[in-house]
């Protein structure tokens, strides 16, 4: 027994140094370049727009759109939650994100994620929505740190619960109203997790002003001081992997999220593809100088990459996407969330605008494909 005792630590923490984080530290370590991991977003990276990412430009690791784990604990909700928790094994490392301010609740959904085969968990303490932070999640946990540590280790013990040793890590933002990395940051990087992402903004800045890389800096390096195993991923305003590399090598952070470059770009991961344009300097000056819904009015929407494939390869996937999000998700989530990548794939090419108008206004798969196919003949 007393040598069980002793060898108990060595052998989880060579147990936990085995996960898929450890390999991209190592890739980290070996080549100077930063591994690329797909954002959470709600209402995009569902099974279906994962499905089509993982065919034409898998990320190093992928992340589902956030999940509610008090949704999870109730019968009525959980059937519907699981249906965003489908994923395909191409998709792998997959990490299921969730959220929740309540640590029993974390708890028994951890243990249910981790029983459904999943890569590792992530912790939402970051989403701005007003709906989350009502319920204490997402960046609500900056200001209750305390549960926060509560909510990790429950996450932990979940694990523990199903018998499983995946690696848990999380997702913030650098403080609320201000830079809080020396009080909120530091407490999130003492629970010894696997990875946390820094979203380079606070809670009040939203989106309005740009991503400050600066502040991932300053968490690397503190980092460093106290938890020198927890790998550090930057997030804000990346628009392809050389943007997300030049950051890196800024940062010195170990890993790269893209977010809403993705839209209408499921190549973004692809190292074979280049990217074209990705916003006029004008543009760029206007976000910078003016709020972002200004900003758009004057100049358009410059968050849309646009990488270097046909037009007839683009609608093509566009349609496969379609059909994905019939076939999985057709029967639990309104086709109006296809609207939101229809903007993004008709964009940049002769016609586009009249094309989006009509994708617009449609109603199902069939319908979209009667669309294109009418585009597509009248080229």
């Amino acid at each position: 027994m007393k040598v069980f005792f002793y060898l108990q630590k060595p052998i989880i923490k060579y147990c936990r140094a085995m996960n898929f984080w450890h390999k991209l530290k190592q890739y980290r370590h070996e080549t100077g370049k930063p591994f690329f991991v797909l954002a959470p977003m709600a209402d995009v990276t569902d099974a279906a727009f994962r499905r089509i990412i993982a065919k034409y430009g898998k990320p190093d690791v992928t992340w589902t759109e956030f999940v509610s784990a008090d949704g999870l604990c109730h019968p009525k909700g959980r059937e519907k939650l699981l249906e965003d928790l489908k994923y395909s094994e191409a998709e792998r490392p997959i990490i299921a994100q969730l959220f929740s301010s309540n640590p029993d609740n974390m708890r028994t959904a951890c243990k249910l994620v981790a029983e459904l085969g999943f890569d590792g968990i992530d912790i939402n303490m970051g989403c701005p929505d007003k709906t989350i932070e009502k319920q204490g999640c997402g960046s609500a946990m900056i200001k209750t740190p305390d549960i926060a540590i509560e909510i990790i280790k429950a996450a932990k013990q979940g694990i523990a619960d199903a018998g499983k040793n995946i690696p848990l890590s999380v997702k913030t933002r650098v403080g609320y109203s201000k830079d809080e990395i020396d009080t909120w940051v530091k407490t999130v990087l003492e629970q010894d997790i696997a990875a946390l992402t820094i979203h380079a903004r606070t809670r009040k800045d939203l989106s309005q002003v740009p991503a400050n890389w600066g502040y991932v800096s300053r968490v690397v390096k503190l980092r460093d001081k106290i938890a020198p195993d927890t790998l550090i991923i930057g997030n804000g305003d990346v628009s392809d992997m050389n943007d997300g590399i030049e950051k890196c090598h800024q940062t010195h952070c170990d890993g790269i999220m893209i977010g809403r470059a993705l839209f209408g770009n499921p190549w973004i991961f692809n190292k074979d593809i280049s990217i074209k344009k990705k916003g006029t300097w004008k543009q760029n000056f206007f976000l910078r100088l003016l709020p972002n819904k200004w900003s758009k009015k004057i100049m358009g929407d410059s968050r849309y990459t646009i990488s270097d494939i046909s037009l007839s390869d683009k609608l093509h996937v566009m349609l496969e996407h379609t059909r994905f999000f019939d076939e999985l998700l057709g029967n639990v989530k309104n086709f109006a969330v296809m609207k939101k990548h229809y903007k993004a794939y008709a964009t940049g090419f002769p016609g586009a605008k009249e094309l989006r108008i009509q994708l617009m206004e449609s109603k199902n798969k069939e319908e979209v494909q009667v669309i294109v196919d009418k585009f597509m003949n009248n080229l």
